[in-house]
């Protein structure tokens, strides 16, 4: 349990230090997410297959290369923490590329359609 706090306590601190880049990245979200609701056609279903694919392959793709980026393999992966801290930040990762691929993949189906 000790392990589980201190990666959370870990994730605050490190969310502290870039919270400007965050704040940009979610109103960026939100700016996109507000064109795509004001758009009167945005079928959102259609679109949502094809983000939660990209969401998929990037979280693979960050699976395999967060350890590189942290000069790690992953054979130094030894412990269950690190392989769940893994599928955890992998799976962030292909959330947060979904989240972005939706509202994406939707403008530009309705100007396809225009």
């Amino acid at each position: 349990m000790y392990e589980l706090w201190l990666m959370l306590n870990i994730l605050w601190e490190v969310a502290l230090s870039v919270w400007p880049m965050l704040l940009a990245a979610s109103l960026l979200w939100l700016v996109l997410m507000g064109i795509t609701l004001r758009s009167a056609g945005a079928r959102w279903s259609a679109s949502l297959p094809s983000a939660f694919l990209i969401g998929c392959i990037a979280a693979f793709a960050a699976f395999l290369l967060l350890p590189q980026a942290l000069s790690s393999t992953l054979s130094d992966l030894g412990y269950w923490v690190d392989w769940v801290t893994l599928i955890g930040l992998a799976m962030a990762v292909g959330g947060a590329v979904a989240a972005y691929a939706l509202p994406l993949l939707t403008i530009r189906r309705e100007l396809g359609h225009r």
